[in-house]
């Protein structure tokens, strides 16, 4: 997209109406102000400013006008609707506030971007604590810390955590990068799994001769390392000595499990790269505080109570269940349906420390079937939603020591998104477990 923008004289339809729209809509604002604003949102409420909305059923027909000449598609959108082949099929440009961020501001700054199937969160937190620890001036953009515009040029570096909704179309290359592992999801999204993969992929799967890090899953995933191309560009394995001082200081922090010990050397890495010294990643890691609904702990009357909602999928759930094995689990998962496989899941619950598994609907059905057969010493529960769930917990309170919320699933079909749903239990814990 060129910076001056000076193509766009038909204005600009923005795909959606959330937190990056906006953003997008004040860029546009301050830097264009004579620009037609367009907007449409196949769902909820549009409260976008100064802008004509479109519905949905009504884009074809504007997209055959050619009313605008730019549309800005906001991340939870799919690249692969059909509306979008129309758009281009009119010489209409498909663009996002991630490419409309490097037209403008990418020259000006370190790019070290992250992603991953799960764990990106936690890694680009740990990476930007780092870079500050180090003195570095740095941002945090992405699905974590602000939209993209929003961070503009204000920084030297800017830590970029991105889904593969943003790598999908992601039209420039970062100066630094990692993927922590990989694995199925998103598959409603991007059509089917291989092109989840090679949008995830995206990311460094490109010309450009940048340096990355890679988590344990992904060094020994053949998708990536054929992304890699070639195996120079990875950065090499911390000093044994100094690994063994993270580990220890990454043992008494608030990190949970083996797979933020993993998030912590890819950003420890990453940062070592950029200029940070040693005692800056271990004060990054000090420093560190588990992200919300991201294995957030609250002792309610004697129990621990775990808010992980933002797992989306099984590789999450099965790393909350190791986060925790010395205790006796209650476990609750599913949600909404994504076609994704819960027999691992299900084999690695027979040797858990999982003592009761509750079920929510869609997905939780499957994963109840499938854990009938690996692991029948569990006592599963089937419930119709998470207030019938708690309380099914609370009259087996001698069973269990922590209560985990991990769904492995997304939240869409009873809640509104992982947030609501991780307040929810919440919630419903101190209701139910307050004495």
């Amino acid at each position: 997209m060129p910076s001056d923008m000076t193509s766009f004289d038909n204005g600009i339809l923005l795909y959606g109406a959330g937190k990056e729209a906006h953003s997008t809509r004040s860029f546009l604002k301050k830097q264009f102000p004579d620009i037609k604003i367009y907007v449409t949102a196949d769902s909820g409420n549009i409260d976008i400013k100064d802008a004509e909305t479109i519905s949905p059923a009504d884009l074809p027909q504007a997209i055959k006008e050619k009313r605008f000449s730019t549309i800005i598609k906001s991340p939870g959108v799919s690249r692969y609707r059909p509306i979008f082949l129309m758009a281009r099929e009119a010489g209409i440009d498909v663009s996002s506030n991630l490419n409309l961020w490097a037209a403008n501001y990418r020259n000006n700054c370190t790019v070290i971007a992250i992603s991953g199937t799960k764990g990106k969160s936690t890694c680009a937190t740990l990476l930007y604590l780092m870079l500050k620890a180090a003195d570095k001036d740095v941002g945090l953009a992405g699905n974590v810390g602000v939209a993209p515009l929003e961070i503009a040029d204000k920084h030297k570096f800017v830590v970029f955590e991105l889904s593969s909704y943003q790598t999908a179309d992601m039209a420039f290359a970062p100066d630094f990068a990692a993927i922590t592992n990989l694995s199925p999801e998103h598959t409603d999204w991007h059509r089917d799994l291989a092109h989840y993969y090679a949008d995830k992929l995206n990311l460094i799967d490109r010309d450009k001769d940048f340096l990355l890090a890679l988590g344990i899953n992904a060094q020994s995933n053949e998708l990536v390392l054929k992304a890699v191309r070639d195996k120079k560009r990875i950065l090499p394995e911390l000093d044994e000595d100094f690994a063994e001082q993270l580990k220890s200081v990454a043992k008494n922090s608030k990190l949970k499990g083996e797979h933020n010990l993993d998030n912590a050397i890819v950003a420890a890495k990453l940062a070592l790269a950029a200029g940070a010294d040693e005692n800056a990643v271990l004060k990054g890691i000090k420093d560190f505080v588990p992200l919300p609904h991201r294995l957030e702990e609250h002792e309610i009357d004697g129990f621990l109570f775990v808010d992980d909602s933002i797992s989306t999928t099984p590789e999450a759930t099965m790393a909350a269940m190791n986060s925790y094995s010395d205790k006796r689990i209650a476990l609750i998962a599913g949600g909404h349906e994504r076609q994704q496989n819960y027999s691992t899941l299900a084999e690695k619950l027979a040797n858990s420390s999982v003592e009761i598994l509750i079920c929510l609907p869609v997905t939780g059905d499957r994963l109840a079937t499938a854990t009938y057969a690996s692991a029948p010493k569990i006592e599963v529960l089937e419930a119709e939603d998470l207030q019938t769930a708690m309380q099914a917990l609370s009259s087996r309170r001698a069973r269990f020591d922590v209560i985990i919320l991990s769904p492995g699933a997304p939240s869409y079909n009873q809640f509104r998104n992982f947030e609501e749903r991780g307040d929810k239990f919440i919630s419903l814990a101190k209701e139910l477990f307050s004495k």
